[in-house]
């Protein structure tokens, strides 16, 4: 490839990655902002549960019907109005009067995050040159890591006076008004606009991101995915597409019962439930972890068209495994109270570190990669869907865990969903490195078993 067309795929990618970037900071900057809200409002416990929830309730709902919209209307121009709902949302979050308003513009950032998830990894999956899509795609992530980071930061540095949660609001709107211009600049899906019998918008779209001679073979493979007329709901059914089907939702489900969000959500919570006394120091011990889960999720980038995606899964999956029994072992002996805050600490840091390497960043990456052109929309709306479904179950059940199964046994409980996860990911997971997708769609459509696409390149 070209420099100049690496630089512009890189480009591209990275503009597009800024939806990722809201995603994580809009999700993050409640952690703080909540704490002013409730002391200007006077909340009751379930009108906080109603202001925090907002945003998972929105983020379902977006991504129910952002696979029909993006297939309808295309990446680009979906991507684009995401953005200006970001911005609204932001814009009206901080001008609130009361809280019905606060819950509604946050519904708003929600429907937003639910139509971002989706939309964001499948543009760049379809604009990137499959020896550079893991990599690319990954950004997507690393940027909602960056976000969820610059949100605690802004949290901590507004943290002074009492209606600043208002800025930690609208200071979300800068990225969604960067979003919406680099967007305009930008082309839309080769393959979306050969779906549209748009041949030379898409021959334009592909002379940017890849040589010349490159381009024919590469619209001919694009062609012939799109044989098939656009899928139906019920088509996501066939023999031949369920498997991908089961192995979206199924990574859906091990990327947030594994206990995610109870880190992202509850990070100062578990600190304090360690020993930590100061909301300040758990607050400032939570910036840390956001800061590893930044810095992990490079490595991944740099290691996941190297060495792959299933071994990256079972290397992060097994450090996730082992740190969350750790933390359950640390909670379960009393008698280690003075070193409890820094096995908590340190437990929560691998963890972080090694599902920022592995079901961080492959999820996305995998949904964008294994569904058929004519039902990818449907299909990564459904897994996005199924994604945001049980983040909203996780986050709202692991105090109740803890309350039933106990510290310890919450943790432990984490521990065995994940140890399930690394065999689920070893009988059904494919390995995608290095096949275009049009080759992953051609697998699928033979029945020859979706695992065995990467143990056919690699008998290659």
């Amino acid at each position: 490839m070209k420099k100049g067309s690496k630089v512009f795929v890189f480009m591209t990618a990275g503009i597009a990655a800024l939806a990722g970037l809201l995603f994580g900071y809009d999700t993050g900057v409640i952690s703080g902002a909540i704490l002013f809200i409730k002391d200007q409002f006077k909340l009751a416990s379930s009108a906080v549960e109603a202001v925090v929830s907002a945003v998972l309730i929105g983020a379902v709902i977006g991504a129910a019907f952002s696979g029909a919209i993006t297939d309808r209307f295309g990446r680009k121009k979906v991507l684009i109005v995401t953005a200006l709902l970001f911005a609204v949302g932001a814009i009206g979050a901080s001008l609130a009067a009361n809280v019905a308003m606060i819950v509604l513009f946050r519904l708003i950032i929600g429907v937003a995050i639910g139509v971002a998830s989706y939309t964001a990894p499948l543009y760049i999956s379809e604009i990137s040159p499959p020896q550079m899509r893991g990599a690319l795609v990954s950004l997507n992530q690393l940027m909602i890591t960056c976000g969820i980071v610059v949100s605690y930061l802004v949290d901590y540095a507004l943290s002074l006076g009492a209606n600043e949660w208002r800025w930690m609001f609208g200071l979300g709107a800068i990225p969604a008004v960067i979003l919406v211009t680099g967007m305009m600049a930008l082309s839309e899906s080769p393959r979306w606009l050969v779906g549209r019998n748009k041949t030379a918008e898409a021959r334009a779209a592909l002379a940017r991101v890849m040589p010349q001679s490159e381009i024919d073979k590469e619209m001919r493979s694009i062609q012939k995915s799109l044989t098939a007329k656009e899928g139906s709901w019920k088509e996501l059914l066939q023999p031949w597409i369920r498997p991908a089907l089961v192995v979206g939702i199924a990574l859906a489900f091990f990327q947030q019962a594994t206990g995610i969000n109870t880190i992202i959500y509850y990070a100062p919570t578990i600190f304090e439930f360690a020993g930590f006394g100061s909301h300040k120091v758990a607050i400032l011990a939570t910036v840390g972890v956001g800061i590893v889960n930044v810095l992990m999720t490079v490595v991944a980038i740099w290691f996941i068209d190297r060495l792959g995606r299933k071994p990256l899964l079972y290397i992060g999956m097994t450090g996730m495994a082992i740190s969350l029994a750790v933390i359950g072992i640390a909670f379960n002996m009393p008698s280690i109270t003075g070193a409890l805050k820094m096995v908590t600490v340190l437990g929560v840091v691998f963890y972080i570190a090694s599902f920022a390497i592995s079901l961080g960043p492959i999820f996305w990456l995998m949904i964008a990669e294994i569904y058929p052109l004519n039902v990818r929309g449907r299909a990564m709306s459904l897994a996005t869907v199924a994604n945001w479904g049980f983040n909203a179950v996780v986050a709202s059940t692991f105090l109740t865990l803890t309350e039933k199964l106990g510290k310890a046994g919450t943790f432990w409980f984490y521990a065995i969903v994940c140890a399930i996860g690394i065999a689920f990911c070893y009988l059904y997971v494919p390995e995608t490195k290095g096949h275009s997708l049009e080759e992953i769609e051609e697998h699928l459509r033979k029945n020859k078993g979706l695992r065995s696409l990467g143990l056919s390149k690699e008998a290659k």
